[in-house]
């Protein structure tokens, strides 16, 4: 099973220290770029950017093809992006917390993907 999560989902398991679930659970787990550089983000916790400095190998990081969907401009980066690479690789599931952005991964009329929210 693919998964593609934005930073929330992910934030959450490394505080929570329950992180290794995803590999457990999901044959592939896929972040955009722009997820990982959030995670390491002065401002994120510092259990957080210590993870994301060193990742584990079960984490793919790949970009969207496009970026340019004009429905999605009001999300959060991380979240505009992941909703687009789960678009493009026809993930079986979206991670993500932010209503705004799970409402607009919702009303996706092609390939869209499950989500599933923290």
């Amino acid at each position: 099973m693919l998964v593609v999560t934005d930073s929330s989902p992910l934030h959450y398991l490394i505080l929570i220290d329950a992180i290794e679930v995803l590999p457990r659970l999901y044959a592939r787990v896929l972040v955009p770029q722009v997820v990982t550089e959030e995670l390491a983000h002065p401002h994120t916790p510092e259990w957080v950017r210590l993870w994301m400095a060193s990742p584990p190998p079960w984490l793919e990081v790949q970009p969207p093809q496009r970026l340019d969907d004009p429905l999605l401009l009001q999300l959060d980066p991380g979240e505009s992006q992941a909703i687009l690479l789960a678009q493009e690789l026809q993930a079986d599931l979206l991670l993500m917390d932010d209503e705004d952005g799970r409402r607009e991964a919702c009303s996706i009329r092609e390939p869209s993907p499950r989500i599933w929210t923290i």
